[in-house]
């Protein structure tokens, strides 16, 4: 699965975190504070990327229909949209999953063509107490078909996180950086995104 590279200009963040850590929130805070000190950084939501690419091909209509598409059909759209990511204009935050927690087990959301296509600059683990998110989880159950996990399941899940982010890191060369979204705090989270725009 290699790709050619595809130059950049600007930086190339990941954000990444387990369903119910608050990373929307997060990210709209980041993505302000980045505005009021006069930087342009654009949010894609890497899933979002590979649905319009899979809709352009005619190949779904909804983007829950990717998961019934054979495997390399979904390999080759998971490249697509690291390249479309790549060719953005400008500093990009890319909203995704180091893992996803499927009824066979942990599934990459950053596969190593992915990254190697990609080549962030910086991936941020965005972490809240399991017992925080649990909670959160079970008061959006209702809302958004999120399932409910026990604590002991959020902190396995956000450890195959930190597993997956130093993967990539010592495959691409990007940074790591874990940011904790305390309860009322989600703003030390966002400051720590929008600081690695610093400096360009």
């Amino acid at each position: 699965f290699v790709m050619p590279s595809v130059e950049k200009r600007g930086k190339i963040v990941i954000v990444t975190g387990v369903p119910g850590v608050g990373k929307t929130t997060v990210l709209n805070a980041a993505l302000d504070l980045c505005r009021e000190s006069g930087r342009e950084v654009s949010l894609l939501n890497y899933g979002n990327v590979m649905f319009e690419e899979a809709s352009r091909r005619g190949l779904v209509r909804a983007r829950d229909e990717m998961r019934h598409l054979p495997v390399k059909t979904q390999t080759e759209l998971q490249l697509k949209a690291s390249e479309l990511i790549r060719q953005a204009k400008g500093n990009v935050i890319v909203d995704t999953h180091t893992f996803i927690n499927t009824l066979k087990g942990y599934m990459p959301g950053i596969p190593s063509w992915v990254a190697d296509s990609l080549k962030p600059d910086a991936i941020v683990l965005l972490e809240a107490d399991p017992e925080e998110i649990s909670r959160r989880r079970m008061k959006d159950a209702a809302i958004r078909m999120r399932e409910a996990d026990s604590p002991e399941r959020i902190t396995e899940h956000q450890f195959m996180g930190r597993s997956g982010a130093a993967a990539i890191s010592v495959q691409t060369g990007c940074t790591v950086v874990i940011a904790k979204n305390r309860e009322g705090a989600h703003l030390e989270a966002a400051k720590a995104i929008a600081s690695l725009f610093e400096g360009e």
